[in-house]
């Protein structure tokens, strides 16, 4: 996945001069993770451009940047980290094409890499996407596989309004048979795909968690369980017609993601199923999601991150005759 970031970053800088990388670290080190390797070498420092540990100055710089006619891609580094830019994100990257009535569009990308699953702690692993998703003005997007890292970048990066972009860092070594050179084409932001169809209920998930809800899918044809998985790729603009078609069928689902369950984005999916398809269900609408608290220590985050016997636990409580 990480490849595939960096390609269509690339690929963006080369057919677009106005595309422009800012962040710490992303110039000669290439960024902490190594997402914009070679970029500083290849278009130079003006355009793949090192900042000073100030995120609130990133965000605000891109803000006057994409005002005059440059298309912004900021890294994030860790999640935590841009929580200093939290004005500048709210008070004028989401405000500023209505602020304007439509006439000044903000075309900023901002990489967020989030999540857990790779022993950091705090400020290194948190689950922010309900900060975002609570903000209107904001596009947000989430790959889970190589290709989506491909092809959700080069659609936020094409995008005239201004996208948060989460990247799940523990699927930053996830690996896929892709062809950097003829990448394959994906639905663009906005549209939710069904991994994996199934009849006995749906889960509904994103970013890192849904090689988690494949595993516990395969898993619970032991227990006679038929589990279809949507990924939702896309927070905002959420693809309601996708999910309620699957819970239709299914007429059982679960909502699982890392960020916390109160007041997270699964709050919002299961109010919104229970809305669209309360006479199709054939029990409440569940959840599971990381727990209430500051994110752990990494001896315990195994404990703490949603994984495959809590799903298949939840799925057991979906009210089945037998």
């Amino acid at each position: 996945m990480a490849q595939a970031l960096t390609r269509a970053m690339r690929d963006a800088m080369a057919e677009d001069p106005t595309v422009h990388v800012m962040g710490e670290d992303v110039g000669t080190l290439g960024g902490v993770f190594r997402i914009t390797d070679g970029l500083a070498k290849e278009f130079g420092e003006e355009r793949c451009t090192d900042t000073p540990l100030a995120e609130a100055g990133i965000l605000g710089a891109a803000v006057g940047m994409a005002m005059y006619g440059l298309r912004p891609v900021v890294e994030m580094q860790f999640d935590a980290f841009a929580y200093p830019a939290f004005e500048q994100l709210i008070s004028h990257v989401a405000k500023m094409r209505n602020r304007t009535r439509g006439a000044m569009p903000l075309p900023i990308t901002i990489r967020v890499p989030y999540g857990g699953g790779i022993g950091g702690v705090e400020h290194h692993c948190d689950s922010s996407e309900a900060y975002y998703v609570a903000t209107p003005g904001l596009t947000v997007v989430t790959p889970a596989t190589v290709e989506d890292a491909y092809g959700l970048l080069r659609a936020s990066i094409a995008s005239d309004d201004p996208v948060v972009f989460l990247e799940p860092k523990r699927l930053y070594w996830s690996k896929a048979d892709w062809r950097p050179e003829a990448p394959t084409v994906v639905p663009g932001i906005g549209k939710a795909l069904v991994r994996r169809a199934g009849t006995s209920a749906t889960l509904i998930t994103y970013g890192p968690s849904l090689p988690v809800c494949l595993e516990a899918a395969e898993a619970a044809r032991e227990e006679g369980w038929d589990l279809e998985v949507v990924d939702l790729r896309s927070l905002v603009p959420f693809d309601e017609q996708t999910v309620v078609e699957s819970v239709r069928r299914t007429g059982r689902a679960v909502v699982v993601h890392e960020a916390g369950g109160f007041g997270g984005p699964g709050a919002e999916i299961a109010a919104r199923v229970t809305e669209r398809c309360f006479h199709h269900l054939e029990a409440p609408v569940l959840r599971v999601t990381g727990f209430d608290i500051p994110y752990p220590p990494p001896m315990l985050e195994k404990h703490h991150l949603p994984g495959v016997d809590r799903i298949l636990d939840t799925v057991a409580r979906l009210q089945w005759e037998n």
